[in-house]
This record gives structure tokens, C-alpha cells and sequence, in this order.
């Protein structure tokens, strides 16, 4: 834990403070003595011991990044302290891992591993595979034989290498592990027959015959206990390993290779091992989703989390609405333009709407005033539209393509909306927008993953897969090509879009007209109108949005990264920082990053 944090940083050339946990800080500060005699200059490590609140004290000094190892509550914790202060911050958190069995597995070889996935560490390891999930068939005959290498377990002196299992860290855990499989008596319960030592130790346990809804099945027990449960398909058995807030790691066995990479990618975990458990290695990323946090350590997305831009951008100025004139212009017919819901044109919630006007007071149209409840039901369709993730990236990149060409024929339209939105010529903007679109065609089967070198006979993949259901708050400043610059990179890796447009919102109404004409599935893309900072806190605060992003001219970094603790969800918000949209940094890598997770899948292959 400590080289796969202190590593990356030095080679980018940072400096490190570490703190260490509190009941393990002996090898943290032996790892000091051997970087000084290394020659590593004064001041470059740093390590400071002691207990939480000495890391309250770290997580609130100026530091430009924090990169935490360390339970889930905690990990909220800390979010919630460092929202709006611009400190990059990765989270290596809990999990509850699946160790899926299927029924043409190796059992052997499957009791073996899983015997290093519980049991190793005392199973205080984040990444145990603590849910057994066996296929019914063999489940009679798998629970016999493992509860015979159970009782061949051996508990003692964990210095001692024929010690299969050692001491729980501390009196306290060992109370919070017993206390909890105390009060949860269902199903049937096994304690290995093997010999206990006096001391702080607790004798593996294996507790069958439970509920999905068990706490024992949901909660992250940290310690050398395994609950099991079994399934009768490969259905069921993502079904159940995906009946998780974690997504840290995940097992499962099989000789079918077909079965394995179906099921692979259907698992919600940052890691996925097939037939071993436990490998790791610099070159390949580790790191969870959900709430096992988010960031990576190890592999180039892990050293990208120790760099950052060497120009600072410039401060993004607010951008108000035109105000409403003492004599407001009023030319045809007034049109009040809905919001876009799973496919659909729908009426604000409230039924309310405000006016937009142009800068030199003529009413352009009414917009309505979202609340939560409609961002609650663009979120329920986006998650409806969960197939489009499924979808070749050829198939998005057409899409894509699509909408360009629709856009295209109405250039001169959306030019008039522009300068009428904006007071300046319109044109350059829908014509930087037509080929952003074009970009991110290209770039749907572009962004791929990577077979990365690791020292086993086997492949470590790193897959790019869409996060999920992306919430945005667009730029205000650039009214089309902004709210086109971040909807075209999420919708290209496949994820879908909650879009809250800037104070110009008449663009983003119009453009839902291109999305009609443009074979874009319903639910891809749901454009909700209202005043953005009334609107944030429920789209980041909603525990079914993946990830967040803001861009707007007003102040909702830190409100954003506060309300996003809930889920621990990822975020990316500009911090009051401007960007240049028409440009390059309105575009590129950086935006498909983030529009992706890494999955990391080991596959050993030959004897």
C-alpha cells in the first residue's frame, strides 16, 4: 500500500507526506530509513504517525493531492473536507468482493484460492473475497471439501511461516467482527476445528444459507469470516455479485473461457481475476468504483493521478442571464420550449418557466424551471437506457456522425440563436460544434484498452468501460459547442447524460431537435432546464448517478463534491477555473478519461 502511493508520486516528482495507520506505522517508518540511505533528499518523504486525527490535521494542510487507503466512512469523510478546495483526491476503499464459482470449475484449485482471497491477512485485506458464490450443482460437494481445508488451517504467530493465519490487528476490530456476526445469527455458521491460540485472534468461519438482504452479505466485515450464498445461472451470478454499494474486486473460476470474458465485463468491480485471485503488479491498475472509491494505483492511470496541467487556467468569470428590460421586445408568437426526457418533450414538474431574453431586451422564449423531481425522472430514464453502454462503438461513433450532419443542415438556424442568446455572431460556434461531433466519432472506437505487460504466463487487460449515468452542468459562457463538448464524449463510451444547460438555455432546447432526427435511443441524452444552482445539489446528491461534472460560470465545486460523499461518486468540476471551448483544451484524452472507468482483468493462460 504504501510503494504503490509513495512510488508514482516521487517518479512524477512530487513530494510526499505519509501517514501511516495508526496501529501499523513500524514498516512506514523503517521504508524512511531505507530512502535516506538511498539518497533521497531531506524533505522529499515525509512520514508522520499517529492516529485519525493527525490525518484530519494532513487531509486539511495545503497540499495539492490526497491519495487515501482505508474504510469507507472514513473515505466520505475526507471527500466532504476537501470539497471545493481544489485538492485532487483518489480513494482506495472497503469492499465486499464476489469469488464466483461456476460449476465446470477446478475446485480444488477454486478452494485453494480462495483460501489466499478470505484468509489472507486474517482477511483484512480491502480486496478479500469475502461472498462465496457457488453454482447449486456443485455446492453440496464445494462446501464439503472446504470445510475440510478449514479445519487444516493453522492459527498462531503470524511471524512464524507455518502459520496459516495470524492475529487481528487490534482488540477493537476483533470486537467489531465478533459483535457482528453475533447479532446476525441466520444461516448456518461453521467454525473451523482447528486449535486456537490465546491473544486477539478469531477462528475462520464460513456462514451459509443467506439472504441478499443479509447484513452479513452487504456489510464489509474485515476479518476471516466468509458468507455464501448459491446461484443457478451465469444471470444470477452477476445478478448477485452486482447486489453491492462495492465494486473494489472480484473472483470467479470456470474452464470455459467463453463464460469468463462474458461474464468479465459484466461485473460491477474496478478488478476481475480469472482462476487466481490476489495478483497485482505496478504495470497494471488496481482500484474500485462505487463505493470502493475511485482513482487507480498502478499502470499509467495510476501515474496520471500524480500529474497535473503546468498552467494554471485563468478565473472563469460568472455569467449572468440577460436581465429582464423595463420594455422587453416581444416579436411572433411566444414559445415555451420543454425540457427532454427519455426520448420525450416534458413539462417541468412545477410547471413553471422563466423568460430568456436576449442582451438587447428582446424575449427570445420561455424555458422551464426544473426541480428535483425531474431530475429524478432523467435519471430513471438514463438508467433505462442502460443497452446503449452494449452498443458497438461502431454503432455509437454512426450516431454520432448523425447528429453532426443534422446539425449541419441547421447551421444558419442555430447561428441566429446564438447571436440572439449571446449578442455576438453565432456561426464560428455551431461550425466548432459540427466538428467536435466529428472528433468524438472517431474517437468512439479509438479509445481502447491495453494488454499489459505482467509477470505471469497470463494477460492483464485494461478495459476502458463508460462510468455510467454522467450528470453535467454545462458551460454558460459557450452555450452550444460546451453543453456538445461534454455530451459527446460520454455519449461516445457509452454512457448516458443528465444535461443541465447554462444561462442561455434556448440552444439546448433547439438541439434536442437535432437528437430526435439523429437515431439517438431515448434515454441516451435528457436535457433538464432551471437555474444551475438549484439544480447541482440534486443531481449530485442522487445515489443513482454515477459521476458528476460542472463547468458552470457559478460557485458549485464545493457543493457539488460535498453532496457527491453520499455515493462517492466521481466528480470533475472546474473550481471557478475557465476553459477555452473552442479550442483544444475544450476537447481531447482528458474528457474521455473521464468518461471511463479502468477495469483491470487478469487472465492466467497455458499449465
Amino acid at each position: 500500500m504504501l510503494a504503490w502511493k509513495v512510488a508514482p508520486a516521487l517518479a512524477a516528482g512530487n513530494t510526499v507526506v505519509l501517514k501511516p495507520a495508526e496501529y501499523t506505522p513500524l514498516t512506514a517508518l523503517l521504508f524512511a530509513e531505507i530512502s535516506r540511505e538511498a539518497g533521497l533528499p531531506k524533505g522529499v518523504l515525509n512520514v508522520v504517525t499517529g492516529d485519525g486525527d493527525t490525518g484530519a490535521a494532513l487531509v486539511d494542510a495545503p497540499v495539492d493531492k490526497i491519495a487515501f487507503t482505508g474504510s469507507t466512512s472514513v473515505g466520505r469523510i475526507i471527500r466532504r473536507a476537501t470539497a471545493g478546495t481544489g485538492k485532487a483526491l483518489t480513494l482506495e476503499l472497503g469492499g465486499k468482493s464476489p469469488y464466483i464459482v461456476f460449476d465446470d470449475a477446478d475446485i480444488d484449485s477454486a478452494i485453494e484460492g480462495l483460501v489466499d482471497a478470505i484468509w489472507f491477512n486474517q482477511g483484512q485485506v480491502c480486496c478479500a473475497g469475502s461472498r462465496l458464490l457457488v453454482q447449486e450443482g456443485i455446492a453440496p460437494r464445494f462446501y464439503e471439501k472446504l470445510k475440510r481445508r478449514m479445519d487444516g488451517l493453522r492459527l498462531g504467530d503470524p511471524l512464524d511461516k507455518a502459520i496459516d493465519i495470524g492475529a487481528i490487528i487490534d482488540p477493537v476490530q476483533l470486537s467489531t467482527i465478533t459483535d457482528l456476526v453475533a447479532k446476525n445469527p441466520e444461516g448456518e455458521h461453521y467454525v473451523a476445528r482447528t486449535a486456537m491460540p490465546q491473544g486477539c485472534f478469531y477462528p475462520p468461519t464460513l456462514i451459509t444459507g443467506l439472504g441478499t438482504a443479509s447484513p452479513l452479505m452487504q456489510e464489509e466485515i474485515f476479518g476471516p469470516v466468509l458468507v455464501s450464498m448459491t446461484f443457478r445461472t451465469p444471470e444470477e451470478a452477476v445478478a448477485l455479485a452486482n447486489n453491492s454499494r462495492y465494486g473494489l474486486a472480484a473472483t470467479l473460476w470456470t474452464e470455459n473461457i467463453n463464460l469468463a470474458l462474458d461474464v468479465a465485463p459484466k461485473l460491477k468491480a474496478g478488478v476481475v481475476w480469472v482462476n487466481a485471485t490476489n495478483l497485482f503488479d505496478a504495470a497494471a491498475g488496481f482500484g474500485g468504483v462505487r463505493e470502493s472509491g475511485f482513482g487507480r494505483e498502478g499502470g499509467w492511470e495510476g501515474l496520471m493521478a500524480y500529474l497535473k496541467p503546468a498552467e494554471r487556467p485563468a478565473a472563469l468569470k460568472p455569467v449572468a442571464a440577460s436581465p429582464e428590460p423595463a420594455d422587453p421586445v416581444v416579436e411572433g408568437l411566444d414559445r415555451t420550449a420543454k425540457m427532454y426526457i427519455g426520448g420525450k418533450q416534458a413539462r417541468p414538474d412545477g410547471g413553471y418557466s422563466q423568460p430568456v431574453y436576449s442582451p438587447r431586451g428582446k424575449l427570445l422564449g420561455h424555458a422551464g424551471i426544473g426541480n428535483r423531481k425531474d431530475i429524478r425522472n432523467a435519471v430513471e430514464a438514463a438508467h433505462a437506457a442502460r443497452s446503449w453502454a452494449k452498443a458497438t462503438a461502431y454503432n455509437r461513433a454512426q450516431v454520432l456522425y448523425f447528429i453532426a450532419e443534422n446539425l449541419s443542415a441547421r447551421a444558419a438556424e442555430f447561428a441566429r440563436r446564438l447571436a440572439d442568446l449571446t449578442g455576438k455572431p453565432g456561426l464560428a460556434e455551431v461550425e466548432a460544434s459540427i466538428q467536435r461531433l466529428f472528433t468524438y466519432a472517431a474517437w468512439a472506437d479509438k479509445y481502447d484498452g491495453a494488454a499489459k505487460s505482467v509477470p505471469i504466463r497470463g494477460l492483464a487487460l485494461a478495459m476502458n468501460e463508460p462510468v455510467g449515468v454522467i450528470g453535467a452542468l454545462c458551460p454558460d459562457e459557450a452555450p452550444l459547442i460546451g453543453l456538445v463538448s461534454v455530451m459527446a464524449p460520454a455519449i461516445a463510451m457509452g454512457n448516458t447524460v443528465v444535461l443541465v444547460p447554462g444561462t442561455a438555455p434556448l440552444s439546448a432546447t433547439d438541439f434536442y431537435q437535432v437528437l430526435d432526427t439523429s437515431d439517438v435511443p431515448p434515454g441516451v441524452v435528457n436535457i433538464v432546464t432551471g437555474p444551475p444552482e438549484d439544480l447541482a445539489k440534486s443531481l449530485a446528491g442522487h445515489m443513482d448517478v454515477d459521476a458528476v461534472w460542472s463547468f458552470s460560470s457559478h460557485p458549485l465545486s464545493a457543493l457539488i463534491e460535498r453532496e457527491a460523499a453520499g455515493n462517492l461518486k466521481r466528480t470533475w468540476v472546474n473550481h471557478a477555473r475557465a476553459r477555452n471551448w473552442m479550442g483544444p483544451e475544450g476537447e481531447g484524452r482528458e474528457f474521455l478519461s473521464q468518461a471511463t472507468e479502468v477495469k483491470t482483468v487478469w487472465v492466467p493462460y497455458g499449465e
